[in-house]
């Protein structure tokens, strides 16, 4: 059996799972219009641990992290009739998130995302981004602990843009769209910063760079070909 032979399974399986999630987006979108009873409650369970955890790299603080955490749920909750279903709601979450960041940020007299890390010193960082969930994510399978404290103290050297882009594609496995959505950058931007992202950390990373190396280039060609 060669690759050739079985792309058109993956192909197939790609489809459904697209089909599957454009579904899901539209029953949340006509969900938050008609403020379903339950349905915001349905999605703080889905989505806790990953907005979270996005949140931690994106601020560099737990506590900081917690008070976005709270107002981006309250976002949803007042402004769930403007999502529209064309997008995941992970994409719209995310972007939420990161706009409130970016406002608090500003509130300091910084002027964008870029700026984040300025002046943060070590005190102002969480001790542990350890975020428990009920189900691993892909990431955490191929990682252990040690592993990924490693890659997560690594993530937090890098400049907030390209750790930004790494999060979201490696953790939260967001497509490059996705993450150009988020970000609103242009794709090109998205890729360079994720090529140069990758070229930044894996020196940070020891002996955990080669299992880090193998999970990029799985995601990395799936992205590519997402992509082209």
């Amino acid at each position: 059996m060669t690759i050739a032979s079985v792309r058109p399974f993956f192909a197939q399986a790609s489809v459904a799972a697209d089909e599957q999630a454009r579904l899901e987006s539209l029953s949340v979108a006509e969900g938050l219009k008609r403020r379903k009873a339950g349905l915001l409650d349905e999605l703080i369970v889905r989505y806790q641990h990953r907005l979270l955890r996005y949140l931690l790299f994106l601020t560099g603080n737990r506590e900081t992290a917690e008070d976005l955490f709270q107002e981006v749920w309250m976002r949803v909750l007042v402004r769930g009739a403007q999502f529209n279903g064309k997008a995941r709601f992970q994409t719209w979450l995310f972007t939420i998130a990161r706009n409130l960041v970016i406002d608090q940020r500003r509130k300091r007299t910084m002027n964008s995302l870029d700026e984040l890390i300025d002046g943060v010193g070590d005190d102002d960082r969480a001790m542990t981004f350890e975020v428990a969930a009920d189900d691993p994510t892909p990431f955490e399978h191929v990682s252990n602990l040690e592993d990924r404290e490693k890659i997560a103290a690594a993530l937090l050297e890098l400049d907030t843009l390209h750790r930004e882009v790494l999060v979201l594609r490696f953790h939260e496995e967001l497509s490059l769209e996705e993450i150009a959505k988020v970000t609103r950058a242009p794709l090109s931007t998205v890729k360079s910063r994720l090529y140069r992202g990758l070229a930044m950390i894996k020196p940070r990373l020891g002996y955990a760079a080669e299992r880090f190396e193998a999970r990029c280039d799985t995601r990395l060609g799936a992205g590519l070909g997402e992509a082209m």
